[in-house]
């Protein structure tokens, strides 16, 4: 597939698929407003990128309880005005903290112009291992902040053990697009004997539906660097997902296997249907 179409395609998928927020809740950092955070905030990256005006620039955004935070450079007070509109039209940000500077000889630094295609790309990244790490049962409660730069990811956060921040970098690493991971994810000594003498106890109470469930493990197959996710079908019920199609080898099935059980909300994984391409006999 072509690296635009597929971009495109990872695009849309995030948008469509992965970014909706669960349920309502108040709760603050709970799991739906991370998720709704993380839509606006590739909402806003989106805008900017497409924004003729605004594209050469390099512009940070962070949502938090419905404020946006920008920072950056930008060339004047017209486009320091324009990036806060856009973000202000935003659906759900409510506030902006506008702490964009002003220099107006930011057009001109080497590879301001000429890189608006890799930057809508890291914002898509940033974008899909968020959504990677919250959609997984085990990293999704983790603290984690992503950032992506001419594809290398950088995680910076706590994790409670050795495992969550390993599995939080490979995560991160089997992602379309990602080409290596800065995994600065802290472990403090105390979250990690934590860890190990308290039992991690799941929520039988939460039932997620199954189209989100399809949805999560659909977009979690495409993302993925080692499967052809669009040759696999997924169907869930009453959280039983079962994978129907065609993959390359056995490895690949594994994979699938895998990538399906660790989503939130999957109670096992039928994959008898998915079937391994047979070999040419020359």
């Amino acid at each position: 597939m072509p690296p635009l179409k597929k971009l495109a395609l990872a695009t849309a998928t995030t948008i469509a698929l992965g970014l909706t927020p669960l349920m309502a809740s108040a709760a603050q950092n709970d799991l739906p407003t991370q998720l709704a955070e993380a839509r606006q905030e590739g909402s806003i990256w989106t805008a900017f990128a497409l924004n003729r005006h605004l594209s050469p620039f390099k512009i940070d955004v962070h949502v938090e309880q419905g404020t946006a935070v920008l920072k950056g450079k930008v060339e004047n007070q017209v486009d320091r005005e324009l990036a806060e509109r856009i973000a202000l039209d935003t659906q759900g940000i409510q506030k902006v903290d506008n702490q964009l500077e002003i220099d107006a000889n930011v057009a001109a630094e080497p590879g301001t112009k000429a890189n608006m295609a890799q930057r809508f790309e890291d914002a898509t990244l940033t974008a899909t291992v968020k959504s990677k790490l919250l959609w997984n049962s085990v990293t999704e409660a983790l603290n984690i902040d992503v950032d992506s730069e001419a594809g290398v990811v950088t995680l910076k956060g706590r994790a409670t053990s050795p495992e969550g921040k390993d599995l939080a970098g490979s995560l991160a690493s089997n992602t379309d697009g990602v080409t290596s991971v800065n995994n600065l994810i802290s472990i403090s000594a105390a979250d990690s004997i934590a860890s190990r003498t308290e039992p991690q106890t799941s929520n039988p109470a939460e039932q997620l539906s199954d189209a989100w469930i399809t949805s999560k493990v659909k977009s979690s197959l495409i993302y993925s660097r080692n499967l052809d996710g669009l040759n696999i079908k997924v169907e869930t019920k009453d959280g039983l997902v079962t994978l129907n199609g065609v993959v390359a080898n056995f490895a690949e099935k594994e994979l699938a296997v895998e990538i399906t059980r660790n989503i939130r909300g999957v109670k096992g994984v039928n994959a008898d249907a998915l079937k391994v391409m047979a070999r040419s006999t020359g």
